[in-house]
This record gives C-alpha cells, structure tokens and sequence, in this order.
C-alpha cells in the first residue's frame, strides 16, 4: 500500500506575507525588556528578533496577537492601540 502524501506549510512562511493590516493592537517593547528572547520564540509570525539588547518588532508581520505580551516573564511587552 503506497502511503498518501500530505501537504505541510512552510514554517516561518509568515514573513512572505505581509500581515500587518490585520492589526488592531500593536505591542509595543518597554525600555526595561531583558532581552531573553522568550516573546522571539513565542511570536507565531516570527516578527520579533533580539537586536542590541532588547526585543525588536518588525511592525510589517507583526499581526498583534499580543503571545509575545502574555508570555514576556518581565512584562517588558505591552500592547497598545493601533494608530493608522
């Protein structure tokens, strides 16, 4: 019997689109972020990178599911309104 082949998505294929537009919150790295890497590991569109000792957000992937917020151990994350 010939086993039957199941697509799989990509993984990290959210940064070959952009989702930005579906954005209501934004988060939004406080000054006293620890840069433990914790919110880069969580974020499901991998948008956040931790860059010259802290998190960095690249706003263009980033849908504002607020994971990175809820899951910072310092709350170093806040999520705000988005401003368009």
């Amino acid at each position: 019997m010939k086993k039957e082949k199941i697509p799989v998505c990509e993984a990290a294929s959210s940064l070959k689109q952009s989702t930005a537009n579906w954005r209501i919150l934004r988060p939004v790295v406080l000054k006293k972020c620890a840069a433990c890497g914790t919110c880069s590991q969580f974020c499901p569109d991998s948008a956040i990178a931790v860059k010259g000792g802290k998190a960095v957000i690249n706003y263009k992937y980033c849908k504002g599911c607020g994971i990175c917020a809820r899951e910072c151990p310092n709350a170093s994350i806040i999520m705000q309104k988005e401003e368009k």
